[in-house]
């Protein structure tokens, strides 16, 4: 039983993983004695990140990539095996919102830009798309792997302002039940595809949306959330470890296809 959530020695892969959620997870795994590979647009977060990895005895490589173009996914999958060797893991951690598609007023729906709207499916499908296909062909080689994509609370109800945003992470636990299947039966069952829903962290993509910039305040939207939010806060980075430890870790090993909310019981609450 102590083994059973054991990543220690796992090289993990995770796109945006200098963001507010994926450094944490990184730390994290980390902590736990996995290898990681750091692979971010913003090439400059990636390398702090990984110096404070280093600093704390882990094992991190920054890589910089757009998980918007198959051959700087391509390149930034080379780089990983070359740097750490086979890949067990890929977390999907790039995403996010655009405020340009939100509809905030003075904005209405009707207003939205397509480019807004398509900017964030890309990000969010697209974005988890290509390195499923590029690390998730490495794994159905090596007959055994484990994504974990990024869902949201979108994906179990939407949410008022962010009609794209909504879409896109329904897409997403959509895509991850369909890709669970296709490994395990076209290549291997010891491939496993879930994916994570978080309920609400304050991260740069949101805070306008549940902050007052000047007073730091809830806005009411803000405050809507925790009222209806049964543990009464908004939860910290660090609170998505565990499940994804778990997903990752041999303690999941007939668990595949599934989408966990981590969102201190938002999806459970009626409102009455």
């Amino acid at each position: 039983m102590e083994n059973l959530f054991d990543i220690s020695g796992k090289n993990i892969a995770i796109t945006g993983g200098a963001g507010v959620l994926g450094s944490a997870m990184a730390k994290g795994f980390a902590g736990l004695g996995a290898k990681l590979c750091i692979i971010d647009y913003d090439v400059m977060r990636a390398n702090e990140l990984c110096k404070v990895i280093q600093g704390e005895g882990g094992i991190a490589v920054p890589v910089q990539a757009n998980v918007l173009e198959r051959q700087a996914v391509e390149e930034a999958f080379a780089c990983a095996v070359e740097s750490l060797g086979n890949i067990d893991v890929l977390v999907n951690g790039a995403g996010g919102n655009k405020k340009e598609a939100t509809c905030v007023p003075p904005t209405t729906f009707f207003d939205l830009p397509g480019e807004a709207i398509q900017g964030v499916f890309d990000l969010n499908c697209l974005g988890t798309f290509l390195p499923s296909q590029v690390f998730g062909k490495h794994m159905a080689q090596n007959g055994q792997g484990n994504i974990i994509n990024i869902a949201s609370m979108n994906a179990y109800r939407p949410l008022t302002h962010i009609a794209a945003y909504s879409g896109a992470k329904a897409a997403i636990a959509n895509f991850t039940l369909w890709l669970s299947t296709y490994m395990a039966q076209r290549h291997s069952p010891h491939i496993r595809v879930n994916a994570i829903a978080p309920g609400f962290f304050l991260t740069q993509q949101n805070k306008f949306l549940l902050t007052d910039e000047k007073t730091g305040e809830l806005t009411p939207r803000g405050q809507t959330i925790i009222d209806h939010t049964p543990m009464g806060r908004f939860g910290e980075p660090e609170e998505l470890l565990g499940t994804a430890t778990w997903l990752i870790s041999d303690a999941s090993k007939f668990v595949t296809g599934i989408v966990v909310p981590v969102d201190g019981g938002f999806s459970a609450f009626s409102g009455v």
